[in-house]
Order: C-alpha cells, then structure tokens, then sequence
C-alpha cells in the first residue's frame, strides 16, 4: 500500500521557492527520487499562498520511508529547512487499493 505524505513548507517572503529550488539544484532532490521505493517526489505551489511550497511525496510502503529517513538526504533536507528558516506541517495518505471507482471515473479524462 503506497503511502503519500503532502508537506507544506511555509516561509517569509520566497525562502520556500529558494528551499525548493536549492534541494532541485543541488542534486537532493534527484538522488530521493532514485532511491528504491520512491514513487513520486514533487514541488508546487498553492496559487492563494506564495510563501508556502507543497512537496507530494509518494513511497511504496512504510519501510522505504523508514530507509529514507536514515539517508544522509535527510541530514540535508533538516540542514536547508533550517537555513531557509521555514516550518512544516504534513499529511499523511495511503491509496485507495481499490483504485479509482467507476462512478468517478466519468469525470477523468479516458486518454
């Protein structure tokens, strides 16, 4: 059961765009994504709240997740939060093992 967590780092000014930017830039962000069981790792932005940056953050199951928090991208993820002075605040979801029901499906695109 993959496990999605959406966290939201919030700061003064553009210091989460600089976050995000400087994880993307340094190589962080692609060594994430390359570890085993990641299955999504991206940024965006609300369009009501430019001080706030979401990260998706998808892994297959809680044990890749634990591995990832042992990583030293972690240790560089806490140093970058901190020098951005920025604070989190997190979700946590697990999909839908059913998948997308039919009577929801009428609203996706069939492509």
């Amino acid at each position: 059961m993959a496990i999605t967590l959406h966290l939201y780092y919030t700061g003064t000014g553009d210091r989460a765009r600089l976050f995000a930017e400087e994880m993307t830039q340094s190589g962080v962000v692609s060594a994430i994504r390359a570890e085993d069981g990641n299955l999504q790792y991206a940024y965006y932005q609300p369009l009501d709240d430019p001080e706030t940056i979401l990260l998706i953050d998808s892994w297959r199951d809680q044990e890749a997740i634990d591995v990832h928090h042992a990583s030293p991208m972690m240790a560089e993820i806490l140093r970058l939060r901190e020098k951005y002075g920025l604070r989190v605040r997190a979700e946590r979801m697990r999909s839908d093992e059913d998948g997308i029901p039919s009577r929801d499906q009428a609203f996706l695109d069939k492509k």
